[in-house]
């Protein structure tokens, strides 16, 4: 074999070891997840607002678990995980947006706030204590209960997008 033979070989075994060497985690959700992390649990999120929606507890809840068992390969565990939420609904409102002439509501807003805890068992530096909020318009025509199960689903996308976002995407 010549000295371009051995070189090549020489720069493949280099390349090949310094690939090897490295882990990078990436995912297509924008996800930058150590590989040492490998369970999240996600506590039972109290509603707390001074308006009530009896189950929107149970849909946020069960809403972020599906959001991060769909998007990250990691372990839902009812233990406390390498990643852990909890926290509580701490605002579920509605107030008119728009005023018309007449001084009557075209549009209402529902806003749903709620205060997430965040910790990183495995990168501290990561946790975070932090109130999110999402909110959908609708027509002033229609009452709350006639839109709220639209609009509830889309808000908790939102909010999981954004608690999503925060913990796992750094976004």
């Amino acid at each position: 074999m010549n000295i371009i033979g051995h070189t090549k070989i020489l720069l493949i075994s280099a390349l090949f070891i310094l690939l090897c060497g490295c882990t990078i985690k990436y995912s297509f959700t924008g996800a930058a997840i150590s590989p040492e992390i490998k369970t999240i649990s996600i506590q039972f999120f109290q509603n707390k607002a001074d308006l009530v929606n009896p189950s929107l507890s149970q849909d946020f809840t069960e809403a972020l678990k599906d959001k991060f068992t769909s998007q990250t390969s990691l372990e839902l565990t009812n233990d406390v995980g390498d990643l852990n939420f909890e926290g509580e609904i701490t605002g579920y409102s509605t107030r008119p947006t728009s005023i018309q002439g007449n001084e009557t509501a075209a549009m209402n807003r529902l806003t749903v706030n709620i205060r997430v805890k965040f910790s990183n068992a495995i990168e501290p530096e990561n946790d975070f204590d932090s109130s999110f909020s999402a909110f959908e318009d609708y027509d002033s025509s229609q009452s709350l209960d006639d839109v709220e199960g639209t609009l509830i689903p889309q808000i908790l996308e939102k909010l999981t997008e954004d608690i999503f976002n925060k913990s796992v995407a750094k976004w």
